[in-house]
């Protein structure tokens, strides 16, 4: 598996998947805080801490947080889909999912994962011979960025499927970065299969760990001013997105599509704390398990190092800097922005739209570069850049996909691998897990293969 190179720009800062300190993590899971771990240096890079980060390598461990979606249905499908902007029927109404090859509904791709959207734990502890090994951070105080992720789906998630879930760390790869000298590529994998143990799909997050303060990574974003849009702009945004098509059931064979064709443009924004709001009714409040009122003062109890006091001295959660502007340029932001995640969802939206409802999105990847703040508008385009039949008979297309914002900086460069149906070798064959794999150990065991340096 390629990792991002180590000349791209600086990836963006993600609180919400930032890992935490040792008791943070440990309060995180319900867990007692661990015993103190062999004293290491702080915020240092060493050759003993990535040696023991990779010593974990395939250990299996529980999701930080339950499922947002215990047992998802075709509310919780519409409600995802929702919260990107997507309104295909084919996640929505049964009448219509019924008439399709799939005949009934199936979940929008990025249910169908997304950290703590789904998934029950099939590990429901660390193995008592490995706890050792996984208590603190061998790289404590080194800052971590989410940078990029790979996704792919093999089969699709219908209503009322109770989800699996195994995670464990899959790559750790040692790089030189231009913007932070020594960098470590430290790459998670969650896989899922559904109640039968058929394998879904398979999400992989790469944080980047630098030593370089926070302060000085942000400090090349003050420059930027959030600029008013003119009543001009603002239609043109509109007319564009209503201008936007979805491909539905008018199939999109393979032997019609060339190298070149191009996908959308889909105009996104100008994002609003309203859309970030949206976005959380659909997708859950994420990894710290963010509630409101006497919930809250639990939650703080729980993990008191992600809360801080606001203006008025009242505690609230780090994760305010995604709609609370004072806090986010306390953070060295002009204001607000939204999550990489949303954006990966917004590429994933492109895709779909184009290709139809009898093709299947087999793969995405996508980078997070910049900060998409309140106020930006992200135009998401994509070109075919190979047609081919992939793993022998298969009816392919790779794309290029970026986001880019009205300042022209591309925020989310990424990539997709899409099978379609084809006139002469008929519908779709849906992927198989890598390796062939019928579990999710076996399924994990692969993807760790793909990871190895």
């Amino acid at each position: 598996m390629a990792t991002s190179t180590s000349s791209e720009s600086e990836p963006q800062a993600d609180p919400q998947a930032e890992p935490r300190a040792d008791a943070e993590a440990a309060a995180a899971t319900g867990a007692a805080p661990p015993e103190p771990a062999p004293r290491r240096p702080r915020g240092v890079i060493t050759d003993e801490g990535v040696a023991r980060l990779r010593a974990r390598i395939g250990v299996p461990e529980p999701n930080p947080r339950p499922p947002h979606y215990r047992l998802p249905g075709a509310d919780a499908f519409r409600h995802v889909a929702t919260a990107y902007g997507d309104d295909n029927p084919l996640y929505a109404e049964e009448d219509y999912a019924a008439g399709t090859r799939w005949q009934g509904l199936i979940a929008p791709p990025p249910l169908v994962g997304g950290d703590t959207l789904i998934g029950e734990d099939e590990v429901a502890e660390v193995p008592a011979d490995r706890r050792d090994l996984m208590k603190g951070d061998p790289l404590r105080g080194v800052h971590a960025f989410y940078s990029a992720s790979v996704r792919e789906w093999w089969a699709p998630l219908r209503p009322g499927t109770r989800v699996r879930r195994r995670n464990a760390l899959v790559g750790v790869h040692d790089k030189v970065s231009e913007f932070a000298g020594r960098a470590i590529h430290e790459w998670t994998g969650q896989v899922f299969a559904d109640a039968a143990g058929g394998p879904l799909s398979g999400q992989y997050k790469m944080m980047i760990r630098t030593e370089r303060s926070k302060a000085r990574a942000r400090g090349k974003y003050t420059a930027i001013e959030p600029a008013p849009y003119t009543d001009e702009q603002i239609a043109e945004i509109e007319q564009a997105a209503a201008a936007e098509t979805r491909r539905g059931a008018l199939p999109r064979y393979w032997e019609d599509v060339a190298v070149g064709d191009e996908l959308g443009p889909m105009v996104k924004g100008p994002l609003t704390v309203t859309d970030i709001v949206c976005w959380h009714v659909g997708m859950g409040m994420g990894l710290y398990g963010v509630v409101p009122l006497r919930l809250a003062v639990e939650n703080r109890r729980r993990i008191p190092g992600f809360y801080h006091r606001d203006e008025l001295n009242i505690p609230d959660v780090l994760q305010r800097v995604h709609w609370d502007p004072e806090y986010a340029r306390r953070s060295g932001n002009p204001t607000t922005f939204d999550y990489g995640r949303m954006r990966e969802t917004w590429l994933i939206h492109l895709c779909t739209d184009w290709m139809g409802d009898d093709a299947w999105l087999w793969k995405l990847r996508c980078e997070f570069r910049a900060f998409n703040y309140v106020g930006d508008t992200q135009w998401l385009r994509g070109t075919v850049t190979r047609r081919y039949l992939a793993e022998g008979d298969r009816p392919a297309v790779d794309v290029e996909l970026t986001a880019t914002n009205q300042r022209g900086a591309v925020t989310t460069p990424g990539s997709a691998t899409i099978l379609l149906p084809s006139r002469e070798r008929g519908p779709v064959v849906l992927p198989d897990p890598p390796g062939g794999a019928t579990t999710l150990t076996e399924t994990l065991d692969a993807i760790i293969d793909r990871f190895a340096e």
